[in-house]
Formats: C-alpha cells, structure tokens, sequence
C-alpha cells in the first residue's frame, strides 16, 4: 500500500493535468466556434445591408432618369414615366425581399435608417407621379436622399465594426448645374 500512497501525487497531477488540458481545449473550441458564428452572421448582414442598399439605388437611378424627361434633373439619359413604369415596379419587387432580409438580421438602428431612405425614395416616386416640373424642389428631395442614404451606410458601418470612417464623396464635376 505505501508505493500506492507514494505514487498517489503522481497520479493525482496526471488526473488534474488531463482533466485541465481536456477543460482548456472544450473552452478554445467554443470561443473559436463563437467566433466564426460572428464572422458568419456578420458576413451575411453585410450580404443584406448591401442588397438592400443595391435596390434602392436602383430606384434612385430610374428617378433620375424620369426627373431628367420631366426637366428636374439634368441626367444624361432621360426616361419617360411609361418606359420607367416597369422598371420601377421590377426594382420594387425586387426590395421586397431584400428587405424582408433586413428586417430579419438587421440591427434596430440599421432598420430605421433603411426606412428613412426609403421613405425619401418613395417620396422622390411620389414627386415624379405627380409630374410635378420644379427643379429647386427635385434638388432638395435629392439632398435628402443623400442625407438618409448616407446615415444607413454610417449605421452599416457601425454596425459591422467597420473602421473605415466615412466614405470619400464621389466628386463629379456638375452637369449643367446639377450639384
């Protein structure tokens, strides 16, 4: 019994040190699998926020367009409210789903400001529905639209941790007094 009792420390440390190593590698292998499901998950908001941000703009562009034909805006290729009609109805059906895919992953702050965006592209919609012919007040609608588009791209950005800061302005030179 006494080489036992002697060999009982030994033992006790091989327990201990198995038991220590098998805790240490369940604990990095969950802190591991937390990170991927992260990277995962935030990959895949960055895939919707960018959907979304796509869709819209689209719209944005067709409003352009149907601004130019009715003397807002001084886009190089006007297109009538009949041509747009269709594409506009196509860029709506196609926002619908990404933004059912927003509103499923995306953060509350992300959310709201994606609605303000829209809220100014249906607006500027509205606006182009109406035939309304007032340059001044298509260009202030636009300033809006930048404003709200802007704010969703900064939440975006914070959302995702994204340390780019802003964003450099795309710098074009005006066409025609189109700021």
């Amino acid at each position: 019994m006494s080489a036992f009792i002697q060999q009982l420390p030994a033992l006790i440390g091989v327990v201990i040190g198995a038991l220590g190593s098998y805790l240490a590698i369940v604990r990095g292998d969950r802190a591991r699998f937390r990170r991927e499901q992260t990277a995962r998950w935030e990959e895949r908001r960055l895939t919707v926020y960018a959907d979304y941000a796509r869709c819209l703009k689209k719209s944005v562009t067709l409003t352009y367009r149907v601004a130019a034909h009715l003397g807002n805006d001084p886009h190089p290729h006007p297109l009538s409210p009949g041509e747009a009609a269709p594409l506009l109805a196509e860029a709506a059906e196609a926002g619908d789903p990404a933004g059912e895919a927003l509103l499923l992953l995306g953060t509350p702050v992300v959310v709201e400001k994606a609605r303000a965006w829209a809220v100014v592209v249906m607006e500027m919609e509205r606006f182009l529905n109406d035939g309304t012919h007032d340059p001044d007040a298509w260009q202030a609608l636009l300033e809006r639209q930048r404003t709200v588009r802007e704010a969703y791209y900064v939440a975006v950005r914070a959302d995702l941790a994204l340390t780019t800061g802003r964003p450099a302005g795309w710098q074009v030179p005006p066409l025609h007094g189109r700021l």
